[in-house]
């Protein structure tokens, strides 16, 4: 069964745009830059696509995207930007017919984005990281057709904590949860202060906090900080936190 880079791989050689999708709330943890040089190496158009963008504000988003081009942010849940990104993708075929590679980490939203733009649900989606196993072909319009590939790590990048955070690995399968949640608490905590009213600033205090406020308790009384940390995980990775 070939792997996942050789998927990608192939999705490289074949399309003439590749899309790296990034999750608007954390650019730069899901930049993959082993796939961005290869593009370079293949000599292929790229296309930043920030997804998600409804969990940001508007004016700290547009401030990134001006680092970022050519790009397009979007918001598959809300159905935002996706008839600039299919004018965006012409405008660099420069209207001809194109195959159009979509890539990035697991769990970033390749597919919700696909579907978005076919109107329909074309790429099979999951709240499971990693969910997609194989390229599939979506024909989203009559010039365009999309190459979904599975989520991909860089070879040698191996970051549980970051993992956590961008939902690469499911919440239900990090292997220390408490560690990866108490990175997020640190790399966003006024944002979870803010969300769950909480007066704590130690990122240890504001995962205490939370177990007592979803009354998350052990046998005995005391507080279960692994069932915490990944409900915390979980509400970060199926967005129910706003930046």
């Amino acid at each position: 069964m070939p792997s996942f880079w050789e998927h990608v791989n192939k999705v490289l050689r074949e399309a003439q745009i590749i899309i790296e999708v990034l999750d608007a709330r954390m650019i730069d943890e899901t930049r993959n830059s082993e796939i961005e040089r290869k593009i370079q190496r293949f000599g292929k158009k790229i296309l930043y696509v920030v997804t998600k963008c409804d969990l940001v504000k508007i004016d700290e988003l547009q401030s990134r995207m001006r680092e970022l081009q050519p790009s397009v942010f979007i918001s598959s849940r809300e159905h935002l930007g996706t008839t600039i990104l299919k004018r965006r993708i012409l405008e660099l075929s420069r209207g001809e017919s194109v195959i159009v590679g979509v890539v990035g980490y697991p769990n970033v939203g390749k597919s919700s984005l696909i579907n978005a733009l076919a109107g329909r649900s074309a790429a099979r989606t999951s709240a499971e990281s990693g969910f997609t196993r194989g390229v599939q072909r979506i024909k989203i319009s009559p010039k365009i057709t999309l190459l979904d590939t599975p989520g991909v790590f860089p070879l040698k990048e191996k970051d549980t904590k970051k993992y956590g955070k961008t939902g690469a690995v499911d919440y239900a399968k990090i292997a220390d949860p408490e560690i990866a949640a108490l990175q997020l608490i640190e790399d966003e905590r006024e944002v979870i202060m803010r969300h769950y009213a909480v007066e704590a600033v130690d990122p240890e205090e504001i995962l205490c906090h939370l177990a007592r406020q979803w009354n998350r308790l052990q046998k005995g009384g005391d507080l279960d900080l692994e069932a915490t940390a990944r409900q915390l995980l979980k509400e970060w990775q199926t967005g129910k936190i706003r930046r």
